[in-house]
C-alpha cells in the first residue's frame, strides 16, 4: 500500500527535475546538454511507476486512501490546508499524465535534437507536468487554485519557447490572456465559499475543502442555488482551460509551439484540467439541473463547432487542435448530462490517441522539412510505413470505428446523452451525432492529403518556409517511432481492457466506470446499446467514405459543389469571424475605443485637474508669501509685533 511519501514524490519527482536542469544544467552544463532529456526521462519514470504503485493501492483498498491534511496558513476562521486527496479520478488522472508524459518526452529527445534550446524545453516541460500532478493531487481549494495557475504559466512559457517567432509570443500572450478570463471565475467561486465559511464553520466543515464542497450540498450547508452560482465560476474557468465556446480561440493559435508540446497539452494536461475541475466538484454541479443544462450545451454547441471548422484547415495541427477542441466538447456533454464515468473514460482514452495523433504530425513534419500544410505533403504511405500506420490507428480512434479505444468511450457518451430525460438531452445527442461524422472526415482528408497521392514538395514548396536544400522525405529516428508504437498499442487496447463489457479473466465487467466513483454512485452504469454502436460506426465509416472520395478518387460531382458551398467554405475558413469580432468589435472599438477614450477623458480631467489644482495653489501661495518678504526691517517688526500681539488675545480669551 503506497503511504503518503511516496504518493508526495509522485509530484517532487519533475519537480526536482525541474530545479536541477534549471539551476545547474542549463545554466552551466550547457544549454544543448542532453543531460536534461535524461534527467525528465529518469523523473517521469519514476513519477509513472509510483502512479500505477498508487492506482493498485487504491483497487486494492477499495476506497479512497486518506492522509493527513497539513496546516498552511489561517484567514479569520478558515485553515487553509494542504495535502493528498486519492482517489480513483485522482489515480487514474496520474497514470495518464505521467506515461503520456514520459512517453513525450522520450520522443521530444529526437525533436528537439538540434534545438538551441533543448535544456530549457525540457526545463519547462517538467514544471508543466509537476504543475499537473499537483492540481491532480490537490485536495484544498486553494492548493487546487496555485496549481491551475501554474500550469498556465507553464504553457505560456511552453506555447512562446520560440520566442523570436512573432506569431509563438502573441500565441502565448493570447493563451495566457483567454484562459485569465476563466480563471477569474474561478477565482470569484473560490471567494463565494469563503465569503459563505461561516456556514461550513458550525457545521464542522471546511469552505476550501474538497470533500467539505462536494458534501456541502447532500449536509444541508449551502442550498442548490448556492451551489449551482459556485459551479458556474468554476465552469467559467473549466471553459478557459478546456478551451469550450467561446473561449476557444487560444488553443488553435498553440499550435505554434514545439509538436511535442501540442501533444502534452491537448492529451494530458492543461485542456484536461478544465475536465478534471468539473468531475472533481461534480456534486455540486450536480445539484443544479440549470448548471447541467448549461454544460451539456456548450459541450454539444463546442462539440460540432469545432469539428466544422476542422473540415477546412490545412495546417495538419490545427486540424488536431480543432479536434481536441471538439472532443472536450464531447467531454463536457457528458459531464452535463450525468455521464460522469464516461467524460473521464473518454478523456483517458483520448490522452493516448491524441498524444499519438499530434505525435505523428510531428514526425511527418520532422520528415518533409518543417511544414505542417497538408497541400504540400502527399505520397508519404510507403516512405514512412511506422508513421502511416500509427496515423492509422489514431485516426481510426478519433473516428470511432471498433475496436480502438474512442468507439468504446464515444458510444458511451452517445448512449448517455440517448437515455438521459434532461431537456436538452435531445439536442446534444444529434449534436454530437453530427460532430461524429464531421470528425471521421476531416481526420482522414487529413490522412489522405499526407499519406496519399504524390509528395508535393514538402518544406521546398511552401511559400512561408525558408529553406534551402530539398529535403527527402524518410521515416523519423527511433527515439521518435517507439513512442508511436506504444502510443498505438495502448489506443488499441485501452477502450476494451479497462471498461470491458464482459469480464475479461481479473478484470471484471465495467470496472472503470466503478472505479472512478470510489465511494460514491452519481450514475447508473448502462448495458452497451449494440444499435447505437452500430449506427456511430456506420456514420463514422459514412464521413471516411466522403473524404476518400473527395481527395482519392477526385469524383467530379464534390469539385462542382465545392463550388456551390463557397460561402460555407469561406465562413469556416475564417472560423465563424470569432477573432475578427475579439480584436476588431470588443478589444478595438469597445476598449481601445470607449474605454480606453474614457480613461484618457478621466486622466486628462480629473488626475490632471488635481495635479494642476496643487501646482497653482502652490505657485499662487508662493507668490503671496513672496509679496511679504520686501527687505525691509521696519516691516518685519510691525508684523512680528501683530503676531505677538495676536497670540496673546488668543490666550486670554481662551485661557
Amino acid at each position: 500500500m503506497i503511504n503518503e511519501l511516496a504518493t508526495w514524490f509522485i509530484f517532487f519527482c519533475p519537480l526536482l527535475a525541474f530545479i536541477i536542469i534549471g539551476m545547474v544544467v542549463w545554466p552551466f552544463v550547457g544549454k544543448k546538454s542532453k543531460v536534461s532529456g535524461y534527467l525528465t526521462i529518469a523523473a517521469l519514470l519514476s513519477s509513472t511507476i509510483l502512479s500505477f504503485w498508487a492506482l493498485g493501492s487504491v483497487i486494492q483498498n477499495g476506497h479512497a486512501l486518506e492522509f493527513e491534511s497539513h496546516n498552511w496558513l489561517k484567514i479569520q476562521n478558515v485553515d487553509i490546508n494542504f495535502g493528498i486527496m486519492l482517489d480513483g479520478l485522482t489515480t487514474i488522472m496520474l497514470v495518464v499524465v505521467n506515461s503520456v508524459s514520459l512517453l513525450v518526452q522520450i520522443y521530444s529527445t529526437g525533436y528537439m535534437k538540434h534545438d538551441g534550446g533543448y535544456s530549457r524545453y525540457f526545463t519547462y516541460m517538467s514544471l508543466f507536468t509537476a504543475s499537473m500532478i499537483g492540481l491532480v493531487l490537490a485536495s484544498n481549494l486553494i492548493q487546487m487554485f496555485v496549481f491551475w495557475e501554474l500550469v498556465g504559466a507553464s504553457s505560456y512559457l511552453l506555447i512562446g519557447f520560440w520566442f523570436n517567432k512573432p506569431a509563438a509570443a502573441a500565441a502565448a500572450k493570447k493563451a495566457f490572456l483567454v484562459t485569465r478570463l476563466g480563471d477569474f471565475g474561478f477565482l470569484l467561486a473560490i471567494l463565494y465559499l469563503f465569503f459563505n465559511s461561516e456556514a461550513f464553520i458550525s457545521n464542522g466543515l471546511n469552505p476550501f475543502e474538497v470533500i467539505d464542497v462536494n458534501n456541502a450540498v447532500a449536509l444541508g450547508v449551502i442550498s442548490s442555488s448556492v451551489a449551482g452560482w459556485v459551479a458556474i465560476g468554476m465552469f467559467a474557468g473549466a471553459m478557459g482551460k478546456s478551451a469550450q465556446v467561446p473561449f476557444h480561440t487560444w488553443l488553435p493559435d498553440a499550435m505554434e509551439g514545439p509538436t511535442p508540446v501540442s501533444a502534452l497539452i491537448h492529451a494530458a494536461t492543461m485542456v484536461a484540467a478544465g475536465i478534471f475541475l468539473v468531475a472533481r466538484f461534480f456534486p455540486l454541479f450536480e445539484a443544479s439541473k440549470e448548471v447541467m443544462m448549461v454544460v451539456a450545451l456548450v459541450g454539444g454547441v463546442t462539440a460540432i463547432f469545432a469539428a466544422s471548422i476542422g473540415l477546412v484547415q490545412n495546417d495538419i495541427k490545427r486540424v488536431l487542435a480543432y479536434s481536441t477542441i471538439s472532443q472536450l466538447g464531447f467531454m463536457m456533454l457528458a459531464l452535463g448530462v450525468g455521464a460522469y464515468s464516461a467524460a473521464i473514460f473518454h478523456l483517458f482514452t483520448h490522452a493516448f490517441f491524441k498524444a499519438l495523433l499530434f505525435l505523428t504530425a510531428g514526425s511527418v513534419s520532422h520528415s518533409v522539412g518543417g511544414t505542417f500544410d497538408m497541400r504540400y505533403m502527399g505520397g508519404l504511405r510507403r516512405l514512412m510505413p511506422w508513421t502511416y500506420g500509427a496515423v492509422m490507428v489514431g485516426g481510426l480512434s478519433l473516428s470511432g470505428i471498433f475496436p480502438m479505444a474512442g468507439f468504446w468511450s464515444k458510444d458511451e457518451i452517445l448512449n448517455h446523452a440517448w437515455h438521459s430525460s434532461t431537456v436538452v438531452s435531445d439536442v446534444v445527442f444529434w449534436l454530437a451525432l453530427a460532430a461524429a461524422f464531421m470528425t471521421a472526415f476531416y481526420m482522414f482528408r487529413a490522412v489522405f492529403m499526407t499519406f496519399e497521392g504524390s509528395y508535393k514538395g514538402g518544406a521546398k514548396s511552401d511559400p512561408d518556409i525558408e529553406i534551402s536544400v530539398e529535403v527527402t522525405p524518410h521515416e523519423s529516428p527511433k527515439t521518435m517511432v517507439i513512442p508511436l508504437i506504444i502510443l498505438s498499442i495502448a489506443t488499441l487496447l485501452v477502450g476494451w481492457l479497462v471498461n470491458p463489457l464482459t469480464n475479461i479473466g481479473s478484470i471484471p465487467m465495467h470496472w472503470f466506470s466503478e472505479f472512478v466513483h470510489v465511494g460514491d454512485g452519481h450514475e447508473k452504469v448502462l448495458a452497451f446499446n449494440k444499435m447505437l454502436a452500430a449506427i456511430s460506426s456506420l456514420i463514422a465509416l459514412l464521413g471516411i467514405l466522403l473524404a476518400y472520395l473527395i481527395y482519392v478518387s477526385n469524383f467530379g460531382i464534390f469539385k462542382s459543389l465545392q463550388k456551390t458551398t463557397s460561402g460555407v467554405y469561406k465562413l469556416l475558413m475564417s472560423k465563424y469571424y470569432f477573432d475578427e469580432l475579439y480584436e476588431d468589435v470588443i478589444v478595438k472599438q469597445i476598449f481601445y475605443s470607449k474605454l480606453a477614450a474614457g480613461l484618457d477623458l478621466l486622466d486628462k480631467s480629473f488626475i490632471d485637474g488635481i495635479v494642476r489644482t496643487i501646482d497653482r495653489s502652490g505657485r499662487n501661495i508662493g507668490r503671496l508669501i513672496a509679496q511679504l518678504q520686501t527687505g525691509q526691517l521696519q516691516g518685519y517688526g510691525v508684523v512680528t509685533s501683530f503676531g505677538v500681539l495676536l497670540m496673546f488675545g488668543i490666550y486670554l480669551i481662551f485661557r
